[in-house]
C-alpha cells in the first residue's frame, strides 16, 4: 500500500536553478592588498602604526627572558614594553612577532609571551625598529 501524500511531497522537492549552482560557497582566494600584495587582514602597509608608536615615545628597552613552565614547557616573554608603547600597540606587536617567529602566543599583564625560545628570532625585529634588546 502507498502513502497518499508521498507524491504531494515529491513535487514540493525543486530542482537546483542556475543562479542556485553558481551561489560561492567556499573560495580559497584571498582579498590582497594592491600596495603589498599580502592578504588584506595581514596587510604590512596598514601597520606602521607600532612602528611610528615606539618612534615618537623615545627610547625602548625592551628585556628578553625565557621561564620554564609546570608542564616543561618553555616560554619566551618580552617585558619593558608596557611603559613605552600603548596596548593597542602591544597587540600588533604580539601579531607581528607570532607570524615572524612562526609560532603561539598572548598579551599578559603588559608582557608579551611567546611559545618557545624565540629570543634569537626576536632580537633581529626588535634592532630593526631601533629597540635596545637586553637579556
Amino acid at each position: 500500500m502507498r502513502f497518499a501524500g508521498a507524491s504531494a511531497i515529491l513535487r514540493t522537492i525543486r530542482t537546483p536553478t542556475t543562479s542556485d549552482r553558481r551561489r560561492l560557497v567556499y573560495t580559497t582566494e584571498k582579498l590582497v592588498c594592491a600596495r603589498c600584495g599580502w592578504p588584506s587582514n595581514d596587510c604590512r602597509c596598514s601597520t606602521p602604526e607600532a612602528e611610528t608608536a615606539a618612534a615618537r615615545t623615545g627610547r625602548v628597552t625592551a628585556k628578553l627572558r625565557v621561564e620554564k613552565r609546570r608542564s616543561g614547557k618553555i616560554v619566551t616573554v618580552v617585558e619593558g614594553l608596557s611603559s613605552s608603547v600603548r596596548a593597542a600597540d602591544l597587540e600588533s606587536l604580539l601579531r607581528e612577532w607570532k607570524r615572524t617567529c612562526g609560532t603561539g602566543g598572548t598579551l599578559n599583564e603588559g608582557t608579551i609571551e611567546l611559545q618557545g625560545d624565540q629570543r634569537e628570532r626576536l632580537r633581529p625585529a626588535m634592532a630593526g625598529k631601533g629597540w635596545t634588546v637586553k637579556g
